[in-house]
């Protein structure tokens, strides 16, 4: 029986790239796998074809040789002795070539005795803050509690005038390799716990950990224009390493509380200001609040509840810079409470008066109840 092409077992076009050539090994591989297909022989027939396709077409000069003399080629390479001669038939490692191909994935190609390092872990704080230090700025002083390297011996876990020893579990490795059918996986030694070392004569202040922990006191610099949700990154902050590893960082994160008076909406702010019914029918000015101090806001003749005026630069400024935003003042008309008799009847005959003249003073009352009769109506 005639072999078939490796291209065209593996799928790929002639020009296709190593990358390519692997993912589609992989493909192949885990598909037919005898441990997959128990007693299939057709599916152990086709793994062993695109296991010999791989070997060709995944080695630069035996995939140059059969790119020029095809099969015929590759047989006076096994026949010669050349490159890689017996890298077919029953020659080739096979583990050596799936733990290529899925080491990435399964742990496999990781050899060698260079004990491990661990970065430590990175460290998260809330910091609360008022409107005010969220959009003017704020210098604070925070306590982390972290664990930090060992002063007494500077993090080897070890009593003074001792050292750490190779873990003879792992060699030093600090993983341990499991079989599993075809596959080999990897875990951290559970002896070591992954580090590669032994501590057999331990620290008396950190108990053979190499850290402790203590609280450290930072001053943190909050730029103007925060809003809740933003971070900031104080690199090397966080807990130190073990085995020597670079200490984590320090995320702190900014929660911005709400405020009774004013109310944030990007770099806007907003907020609601009273005024007395004289005021929004007569006109007049009424003090505003903003984060700088009061401001005046002319309130113009005949002003409706709920009229928005805008103030602007009176917002925020943008933490990573532009225009700074406004303030946007809702009217809110005030009914009068607590009225006495007199002020009830001259109320009275005020609303007498409007609604006798004709003149329309009340539009959108009088614009509401047109809109209800022709509802209804069905006009």
């Amino acid at each position: 029986m005639a072999k078939r092409d490796y291209y065209q077992i593996l799928d790929v076009a002639k020009g296709a790239s190593e990358a390519d050539i692997k993912k589609a090994y992989r493909r192949l591989a885990m598909k037919y796998h005898p441990d997959r297909n128990p007693g299939d022989a057709e599916a152990e027939e086709q793994f062993k074809e695109a296991k010999e396709a791989y070997e060709v077409l995944s080695d630069a000069q035996k995939r140059a040789i059969y790119d020029q003399h095809g099969h015929d080629g590759m047989e006076a390479m096994r026949q010669g002795g050349g490159p890689g001669g017996a890298g077919f038939g029953g020659g080739a490692d096979f583990g050596d070539i799936f733990g290529e191909v899925f080491g990435d994935i399964f742990g496999g190609g990781r050899r060698g005795g260079r004990s491990q390092v661990f970065r430590g872990a990175d460290l998260r704080y809330e910091l609360e803050l008022d409107l005010a230090q969220a959009v003017f700025g704020y210098t604070t002083e925070v306590e982390i509690p972290r664990l930090m390297e060992c002063e007494t011996c500077h993090g080897s876990g070890c009593a003074k005038g001792s050292s750490p020893v190779s873990c003879d579990q792992c060699q030093g490795s600090g993983q341990m390799r499991i079989s599993q059918g075809f596959f080999q996986l990897q875990q951290p030694c559970n002896k070591c716990r992954g580090t590669g070392r032994i501590v057999k004569n331990p620290c008396d202040t950190c108990l053979g950990q190499g850290r402790v922990r203590r609280t450290r006191k930072l001053s943190v610099k909050v730029p103007a224009g925060v809003s809740t949700g933003d971070r900031i990154r104080l690199a090397g902050e966080g807990e130190a390493g073990r085995n020597g590893g670079p200490p984590g960082d320090l995320y702190i994160e900014m929660n911005v509380k709400p405020h009774p008076i004013f109310e944030r909406e990007g770099d806007d702010l907003s907020c609601e200001v009273p005024v007395s019914f004289a005021t929004a029918v007569l006109g007049g000015a009424v003090n505003v609040p903003t984060l700088e101090g009061e401001v005046s806001l002319k309130i113009p003749t005949e002003t409706q509840s709920g009229r928005v005026f805008r103030l602007r630069d009176k917002g925020v400024k943008p933490v990573r810079g532009g225009e700074r935003g406004d303030l946007f003042c809702r009217v809110v008309v005030e009914t009068p409470v607590n009225l006495s008799a007199e002020q009830r009847e001259l109320l009275k005959k005020f609303d007498q008066s409007l609604r006798s003249d004709g003149r329309g003073h009340t539009p959108r009352e009088e614009g509401f109840f047109e809109g209800v009769k022709r509802f209804f109506s069905g006009s």
